[in-house]
C-alpha cells in the first residue's frame, strides 16, 4: 500500500447529496489528494467547484481510455465510488484490479437503517462476505469485545434521500448541455426519472395516509400473515444478483407458491420499499395475480413505511435478496430468498420450496445470525448516513480513518488490526 502522502484518490459516482464532497474534503485534510470525476450537471452541481473536479463529456465507449489516460497522468492510487454495478463503475473495477490499486466501494447499509456499508474490492454479490463462512467469522470475533445497542426502527433520513434525488435529476434533466453524451445507467430516461421523484415529493402526505390505513387493517385483521418485501426493480442487487428482471416475475412466483402451499387462513402482504417511485405498477401486477389464483381477499399492498410494524406479527418473510431481511433474521423469523446475498448463509435462510415454506417454514439458527450481524457491525457497517447532515458527520468520523488504513474493514478485525469503533449510542 503506498505511504499515506502520497494517496490520491479518484472519486467517481456517489450518492445523491454532498457526502462525496465532504469526505474529499477530509481526505485533504489528512494528506490525501484528491480527484473528482463528474458525468453529468448533477455531478457537476454535487462537486461545490471542487478544485479536483474533472469533466467526463466523451461517449461511454471512451471511458476506459479516458479512465486509464487519468490515472497514468494523475498517479491515481485509489478509486471510491458507490455502488460497483453501474457500467462505468464495473468497468472502473476491471481496470484498478489490473492495475492493483485499492478500490473503495460504498453502499447503503447491509444492517439499515443506521449505518452504511464501507468495503474494498465489491458490494453486495461482489463482497468478500461471499466467501467467509459463520464460522469465519466466530474465529475472528473470538477475541474481540462486542457492546452496540439495537438501532431505531425507522428509516432515518428519507425525505433528504428523495429530495437530494429530486434536486439530482432536476440538474440533468435541465443543465445537461455540457454532457450531451450522458446515459444513464437506468433503463428510463432522465425526463421519466426526474418526474417520478417530483411526483414523490407531491405525493407524500397522501401516500402516508394511504400506508397508515393499509397497515392498520393488516395489523388489526387478527389473521396469521406472511410478508413479501418487495425492493426497487431498477436496484443493482435486483438485476444483477438475482434470477429476476421484472417485479412481477418474482410477485408471480411468490403467489404460486403461496397458493399451493400456506393454509388458507393465511394471508400474504406485499411490502414496497420505501422509496418506491411508482416506475412498475405493482399494485395492479399484485390484485390481478391474486385475483387469478382466488386470492384475493387474502393479499394485501403496503406502500413503503416502517418495516417493523408489519413484522412485529408475521410468520415469516420472503424477498429476493433485501437487505431489509436482516430485520427478519434479528427476530429470529423464518426467512426465504432467491437472490445471491450477503446474508445468505444455510445457518439461518431456508432452502426449502416456496410451497413448502409456506406451509411450514423451517426456523433460522438466532444464534449464527447474531454472531454474523456482530461481526458486520465490527467491520463493514459504519454508523451514520449519506443523506442527513448528522449521518454524514457520524459517518465521517470513523469512515475516513478506515479508507487509510492498510487492511480493509475485514481483513482488520480478521488480523487483529482493527481500531476501536465509537460506541453508538441511539436515541429513539
Amino acid at each position: 500500500m503506498p505511504d499515506q502522502q502520497k494517496r490520491h484518490f479518484l472519486f467517481l459516482q456517489g450518492p445523491h447529496g454532498p457526502f462525496f464532497f465532504r469526505l474529499g474534503r477530509m481526505l485533504r485534510a489528512a494528506g490525501a489528494d484528491v480527484t473528482r470525476i463528474g458525468f453529468n450537471a448533477g455531478d457537476s452541481f454535487f462537486a461545490f467547484r471542487d478544485p479536483g473536479f474533472v469533466a467526463f463529456t466523451g461517449t461511454p465507449g471512451e471511458w476506459p481510455d479516458k479512465l486509464s489516460d487519468l490515472l497514468d497522468a494523475r498517479g491515481i492510487t485509489d478509486i471510491v465510488l458507490y455502488g460497483d454495478t453501474r457500467p462505468i463503475h464495473a468497468s472502473a473495477v476491471r481496470i484498478a484490479k489490473d492495475r492493483n490499486l485499492t478500490v473503495h466501494v460504498f453502499e447503503e447499509g447491509y444492517l439499515r437503517p443506521y449505518w452504511v456499508t464501507y468495503e474494498r474490492g465489491g458490494s453486495n454479490g461482489h463482497s468478500r462476505l461471499m466467501e467467509l463462512s459463520v464460522a469465519d467469522m466466530r474465529a475472528a470475533l473470538s477475541n474481540t469485545p462486542q457492546d452496540h445497542p439495537e438501532p431505531p426502527a425507522h428509516w432515518g433520513d428519507m425525505r433528504q434521500h428523495v429530495f437530494y434525488g429530486a434536486l439530482y435529476h432536476w440538474f440533468v434533466l435541465f443543465a445537461n448541455r455540457q454532457f450531451r453524451n450522458f446515459q444513464p445507467h437506468r433503463d428510463l430516461t432522465v425526463a421519466a426519472e426526474a418526474g417520478l421523484y417530483f411526483k414523490r415529493l407531491a405525493l407524500m402526505p397522501a401516500q402516508m395516509l394511504e400506508r397508515i390505513v393499509a397497515t392498520s387493517r393488516v395489523r388489526r385483521g387478527g389473521f396469521p400473515y406472511h410478508l413479501v418485501l418487495l425492493q426497487l426493480e431498477h436496484d443493482s442487487s435486483f438485476q444483477m444478483h438475482s434470477p429476476f428482471k421484472r417485479a412481477e416475475e418474482f410477485i408471480a412466483e411468490v403467489l404460486d407458491g403461496f397458493a399451493a402451499g400456506a393454509p388458507r387462513h393465511h394471508h400474504l402482504v406485499f411490502k414496497a420499499h420505501p422509496l418506491e417511485n411508482g416506475r412498475s405498477p405493482l399494485r395492479r401486477i399484485i390484485r390481478t395475480k391474486a385475483k387469478a389464483l382466488g386470492l384475493a381477499d387474502r393479499v394485501h399492498f403496503v406502500r413503503g413505511g416502517k418495516l417493523a410494524q408489519l413484522l412485529d406479527h408475521a410468520r415469516s418473510a420472503i424477498t429476493v435478496n433485501s437487505t431489509a431481511a436482516q430485520q427478519v433474521l434479528w427476530r429470529g423469523m423464518p426467512l426465504k430468498t432467491f437472490g445471491t446475498a450477503v446474508f445468505d448463509k444455510p445457518e439461518f435462510v431456508s432452502t426449502q420450496p416456496t410451497s413448502d415454506f409456506f406451509a411450514r417454514a423451517e426456523r433460522p439458527d438466532l444464534a449464527a445470525y447474531l454472531d454474523y450481524r456482530t461481526f458486520l457491525l465490527e467491520t463493514s457497517q459504519v454508523a451514520g448516513g449519506f443523506y442527513s447532515a448528522k449521518g454524514r458527520r457520524q459517518l465521517l468520523r470513523q469512515v475516513v480513518d478506515m479508507m487509510l488504513a492498510q487492511d480493509d474493514p475485514y481483513q482488520a478485525l480478521i488480523a487483529g488490526t482493527a481500531s476501536a469503533r465509537p460506541t453508538l449510542r441511539v436515541v429513539t
